[in-house]
């Protein structure tokens, strides 16, 4: 088994993490690349994050518009965080919300990959395990993307996928949650 103990295994557990949902903004999201993936990826994590009971934090980087109506109703109309600093930890209310829900890991999507999304993570490993779905980040440019992923990769940050993500989370078939997001997979 590696010499990891059962409780040194690097799965992500919904019980310690929060999912950082980083300015999939409508003056933003429109000059990403892929932004037909990116959007559905990030639906299906909200949706999925209802699923299980698993906390959500949405930040707008100011005067980029309100994020998507697709994201605000998966959610339930979240209150997002308003921010002007790239790096969320920036934004009083979101380092009060990461005291108050007090998460192990971080799970991040959003946009832009190179900056903001880069700069949260990089930050976030000084307190957290840090996870960023690959998937679900974007950039104006492929190559932005790339190597910011490379980058975040290289200092620690775990990447994942979305699917990857829901299965781990998920632990298990055959339960009412697996029914539920198995529609968020096919």
């Amino acid at each position: 088994m590696n010499g990891l103990s059962h409780t040194e295994i690097p799965l992500i557990r919904r019980e310690d993490s929060l999912l950082v949902m980083i300015d999939f903004q409508e003056r933003l999201v429109p000059a990403m690349a892929e932004k037909e993936k990116l959007a559905d990826n990030a639906v299906r994590l909200c949706r999925f994050s209802r699923i299980i009971g698993l906390p959500v934090i949405v930040t707008e980087q100011q005067k980029l518009g309100s994020t998507l109506p697709e994201i605000r109703d998966s959610l339930g109309n979240p209150e997002p965080i308003s921010k002007v600093d790239f790096n969320c930890f920036g934004a009083d209310m979101f380092s009060e919300r990461m005291r108050s829900d007090r998460p192990n890991t971080l799970i991040i999507a959003g946009i832009e990959a190179h900056i903001c999304v880069l700069q949260t993570a990089l930050q976030g490993l000084a307190e957290y395990r840090v996870h960023v779905v690959g998937d679900a980040v974007s950039s104006r440019t492929l190559q932005n993307r790339d190597i910011a992923l490379r980058r975040m990769e290289k200092e620690g940050v775990t990447v994942t996928s979305t699917e990857m993500l829901i299965y781990e989370l998920l632990q298990r078939a055959g339960t009412d949650e697996f029914r539920e997001a198995l529609k968020l997979v096919k």
